[in-house]
This record gives structure tokens, C-alpha cells and sequence, in this order.
């Protein structure tokens, strides 16, 4: 309740006004999403930054240079999930962490089968064409990272959602 100070006249309570529960939801929901988006963009650069490194810069084989590049974002992202984008949530715990890293690493496998499959089956390859097939797999690989790290991961605790 607020209370409202009025020259002369005694204080008068207000209730706030009551938001439809859908509004609430939907509106927790679009935050969250931001704060995953933030996380993920920095893992995103991350990601193509080193990408760009270990393929074009020191030639590495493309296969290995997107592996190394979604396991250093892992390293990266876990820390903004934690203390950023699920700041709400659970606390850090041995489980918590497992879930991570393993659904990260189901993540990595996603990225990387979707990258080959960009590379070497359509043949975008170059540095433009393997770029393109290094963001798509991430974009697509992200969509599953974010339902199972909201869901199991970075889960509400059990006393109040």
C-alpha cells in the first residue's frame, strides 16, 4: 500500500494497481530472455572471436577451431548465467554446475553437427560462408540451451517461484 500526503487533509492508502497474472508472467519471461540475450551475446563474441582466431589466423582445422571456440564461451557464459541472468535462482551447487557443463557440452555437439553440416554440406566455407555457418549453428543451438538451462539448470528455488 502507499500512503499519499495531501495539504490539509489526512493520509490516504492506495492500492497499487493489480497486473493480470499473464501480464506478470509474460513480462518476467521477456526479462529473463534479455538477460539470457546479454549472457549469450558475449558468449556469442566470444565464441566467433576465437572461432576467427584458431581458423583464419592460425589455420587450425574447422571442425577443432568450433569446438574450442564453444568450449572457451561455455568457460565465459557460465559465470554471467550464474552471477547475471539467473542471479534469481538456486543456489550454486555441485548439481547445478554438472547440469551446465553437461547440457553445454549436448550444446556443443548441436553446434558443431549444425556447423558441419553449413561447412562441408552446403559449402560455406571462406571466411564470409564459415562465419555464416558458425552463427547459424550458434543461433540454433542456443534455442535449447536456453529452455534446458532455465528449466533444469538454473531452476526457481522450490520454496516460491
Amino acid at each position: 500500500m502507499t500512503v499519499h500526503l495531501s495539504e490539509g487533509r489526512a493520509p490516504v492508502a492506495t492500492r497499487p494497481a493489480i497486473r493480470p497474472r499473464a501480464f506478470t508472467r509474460t513480462r518476467r519471461l521477456a526479462l529473463e530472455l534479455a538477460r539470457f540475450s546479454v549472457v549469450g551475446g558475449s558468449g556469442v563474441a566470444v565464441n566467433i572471436l576465437f572461432f576467427n582466431l584458431l581458423l583464419h589466423g592460425l589455420n587450425w582445422a574447422p571442425m577443432a577451431a568450433t569446438v574450442i571456440a564453444s568450449c572457451v564461451a561455455i568457460g565465459t557464459n557460465y559465470a554471467g548465467f550464474r552471477f547475471f541472468a539467473y542471479r534469481d535462482r538456486a543456489s550454486r551447487t555441485r548439481r547445478q554446475i554438472a547440469l551446465f557443463f553437461g547440457f553445454s557440452g549436448l550444446g556443443v555437439v548441436m553446434e558443431s553437427a549444425l556447423f558441419y553440416v553449413g561447412y562441408h554440406g552446403l559449402g560455406m566455407s571462406g571466411p564470409f560462408g564459415s562465419n555464416l555457418a558458425k552463427a547459424l549453428s550458434i543461433v540454433l543451438a542456443s534455442a535449447f540451451r536456453f529452455v534446458v538451462y532455465r528449466t533444469w539448470v538454473f531452476q526457481h528455488a522450490k520454496h516460491g517461484r
